[in-house]
């Protein structure tokens, strides 16, 4: 494994591409600084301004709760449109603080809110199988966390949804920053179709089709990230001033170094340690090399920080994911230590 050089990334990240040991996110982050942020900020002004006033909805918001969904409501509303919010939930159990943002969002700015809650059954059976075949044990909410709220701009009519970030250039894995995100959800749709046999018994084709949108009627889908210098930071402050609640006081998380990022769901972050066996690197390297690109943490404090917690996993996490999914905590670990996708974390073990 090598790291990047200048933020300590490592080269394991899927699609990471390293040039003289500098990583593509590194690279992708230097190009901010050619960037005219006041002209990007009139496109966004002059794409936004096509929708308004569309019958209903001008647009479709995916939105969690989280400071990054306060980012994109406000940047959309204060442009004069009326969007629709919509959320894919899971079956984990939910922090106070990520119930009360998601509530205060919709309340904040008197918008209408489309829950889609993906039916509990077929939430285990698809989880259950995603973490024991490949580790990624979300897989199946990831697909609908994009592909829900383009089947319900397609239902409903609407011309435009709104997703935050291209994760694929932030993090590197993509030297193209552009905002039309269209045909990366038209990608993931037809890598849905080709997955049927992947999911083998563990959910119908049926169910697999319940969340995958039709392939036609395609309404335009952007990331908010193209017009703005995307911060989680950024995000952060602005969504404290509109009411956001981080988790001081609530839930003291292990395995991270903030207390703002992914905080609706608390299985969730077991989702994100499984990059620690698969990759050798999980959520921490994610948020302390982005803090180094910004030039909000020194890269020494960075490396020291990933090398201590990146392979620490949250035991209140840990026991929401088995007590939801039936595993017991050995069971988990069996499986984790035996898995194929297991590259890093003491094969062959029966305990964490």
């Amino acid at each position: 494994m090598t790291h990047c050089k200048e933020c300590f990334m490592p080269d394991t990240r899927p699609g990471s591409q390293f040039k003289d040991g500098v990583c593509g996110a590194c690279r992708n982050y230097k190009v901010r600084s050619g960037v005219d942020w006041e002209h990007r900020e009139r496109e966004l002004d002059e794409l936004l301004s096509r929708f308004k006033g569309n019958k209903g909805y001008d647009c479709l918001i995916a939105v969690s709760g989280g400071k990054d969904s306060y980012r994109i409501v406000s940047e959309v509303v204060r442009r004069g449109l009326n969007p629709l919010l919509v959320t894919i939930t899971d079956s984990f159990d939910h922090t106070s603080a990520g119930t009360h943002n998601l509530r205060n969002l919709i309340s904040r700015f008197k918008l209408n809110h489309w829950q889609y809650t993906i039916n509990h059954d077929l939430f285990i059976r698809a989880t259950r199988h995603a973490f024991e075949k490949s580790g990624e044990a979300l897989k199946f909410v990831e697909y609908a966390i994009y592909t829900i709220p383009y089947f319900l701009a397609q239902q409903f009519g609407i011309p435009l949804v709104v997703f935050g970030e291209n994760s694929a250039f932030e993090y590197g894995s993509s030297p193209f920053n552009e905002y039309d995100a269209t045909k990366h959800v038209k990608a993931m749709i037809e890598k849905m179709a080709e997955e049927r046999a992947w999911w083998d018994d563990a959910i119908s084709c049926e169910e697999l089709d319940s969340i995958k949108p039709v392939m036609g009627n395609f309404p335009m889908v952007m990331y908010m990230s193209y017009f703005i210098p995307w911060s989680s930071i950024d995000n952060y402050e602005i969504a404290k001033k509109l009411g956001f609640k981080d988790l001081e006081g609530e839930w003291d998380r292990v395995g991270t170094i903030e207390n703002f990022e992914q905080i609706d769901s608390k299985a969730y972050m077991i989702h994100l340690w499984l990059k620690y066996p698969k990759f050798g690197f999980q959520r921490v390297s994610d948020i302390a090399s982005r803090r180094v690109r910004e030039g909000r943490l020194k890269f020494d404090k960075a490396r020291e920080l990933i090398l201590e917690k990146d392979p620490l996993i949250d035991p209140v996490a840990m026991k929401d994911f088995c007590d939801t999914l039936g595993y017991t905590e050995e069971e988990f670990w069996k499986i984790v230590h035996n898995a194929p996708w297991n590259k890093y974390y003491g094969k062959g073990k029966n305990g964490g």
